[in-house]
């Protein structure tokens, strides 16, 4: 069998991921193939496409999107897929272009085609017009590979035939483990995030100020950069908070000692996908202080049990959850920390591996499905899209 994973890039969490997936399918006879679109324009620019892999390929290393026509671009796609000639090919949502081409592409040759999408459809608001369009084109995929079975509900409308899968939002657990023993004496709270208004951190600066006029001895240490450095570096000062550090940006190599050194980790986003930087958190045995908004929070947060969540609009829900988790004893702290790598070592390399692989049996042995008159013409004209803009805001 050939499976084919096609996406705009496959940067960042995604490369070690296609490694794993490339050895671990490879010792069940399957092949493993990877295609990134476009070497430049993605918002992981400090990744570069740079494989070397004969099974790994771009197919506009020197170009982003917009220099190129969608003509030119389905158009490669269509010949790199020829080329291939995957039994299934794994697109990104069916809006981007390796969800509407290799879709379009599946149908045309009569093989399988697997969606996959971090993004809750609930988030994000349509006109009626435009979600009636995407929910057809969704119903066309022989199967859905999705982030965990939370996300199962969003999807009513696909039929008893499509495959449901999860597991793919997982990180390389092992780098964040540490041999000696978690300790939670370092009373700090650790922070990682980029310093834009999606990540709420004035808010979260708010708060600490509660936490500090409510006599607490932690420190906040705050990881990353971005263009509300200064804003937010002048609110600090503004709010006289005498126990917040600002790390700026450290290299991926250094987070783990970080963490390490941390005894909880906070994220009050107003809004993510998913927030990949929990499961790292987790990993490293931190309990997880989260925003409600966080759609990981709902697959990787368990109320009390390695954590609290918050309003992210609500600065004393905020302090709250924070001083819940600064007032607990170090028994039930440790507790919390062993809870959460308990919790995430459910979502892993492994568990991924063995999820795909189920699948792929199932989505082989199924019929292929059949696509109505107003399925096939969506099919033929939408060619998809990629926008960026937006993805650091609100």
């Amino acid at each position: 069998m050939k499976v084919l994973i096609l996406h705009t890039d496959l940067r960042v969490y995604w490369k070690r991921r296609i490694i794993y997936l490339h050895q671990f399918l490879a010792k069940h006879n399957i092949q493993f193939y990877a295609v990134e679109l476009f070497g430049k324009g993605s918002p992981y620019a400090f990744d570069p496409y740079d494989n070397k892999e004969n099974w790994w390929s771009c197919l506009f290393p020197e170009n982003d999107f917009s220099e190129l026509s969608k003509t030119t671009i389905s158009n490669k796609i269509f010949d790199k897929l020829n080329e291939i000639n995957p039994d299934i090919v794994i697109g990104g949502s069916i809006v981007f272009f390796s969800g509407a081409i290799g879709l379009r592409w599946a149908r045309q040759h009569n093989k399988k085609f697997v969606m996959f999408d971090d993004g809750k459809p609930s988030d994000i608001k349509r006109n009626m017009v435009v979600q009636f369009v995407k929910d057809t084109l969704i119903k066309q995929a022989d199967a859905l590979w999705l982030p965990s079975a939370d996300y199962d509900a969003e999807y009513p409308y696909v039929d008893a035939d499509t495959v449901l899968f999860h597991g793919f939002n997982c990180i390389d657990n092992e780098q964040f483990r540490f041999e000696n023993k978690k300790t939670l004496d370092h009373k700090t709270i650790i922070c990682v995030a980029r310093l834009v208004p999606i990540k709420n951190i004035e808010n979260l600066l708010q708060a600490w100020k509660i936490v500090e006029d409510n006599g607490g001895d932690y420190k906040l240490n705050i990881i990353g950069n971005g263009p509300l450095y200064n804003q937010l570096h002048q609110l600090s000062s503004t709010l006289n908070l005498r126990s917040v550090t600002f790390l700026g940006a450290i290299s991926n190599n250094d987070l783990p000692q970080h963490l390490y050194n941390a005894d909880a980790f906070v994220l009050p986003s107003y809004s993510e996908s998913w927030g990949l930087v929990v499961n790292e958190a987790m990993a490293a045995g931190l309990p997880v202080l989260l925003s409600n908004k966080i759609n990981a929070a709902q697959a990787l947060l368990q109320e009390g049990i390695n954590g609290y969540s918050f309003n992210p609009n609500n600065v004393q829900d905020i302090a709250n959850s924070i001083l819940k988790f600064t007032a607990l004893d170090n028994a039930a702290k440790k507790q919390m920390s062993d809870n959460s790598l308990k919790i995430i070592n459910t979502m892993n390399y492994q568990n991924m591996g063995q999820e795909i692989l189920t699948a792929l049996e199932k989505i082989k042995s199924k019929k292929n499905k059949k696509t109505g008159v107003i399925a096939t013409i969506f099919i033929k004209l939408w060619n998809g899209n990629y926008n960026t803009i937006g993805w650091d805001k609100l």
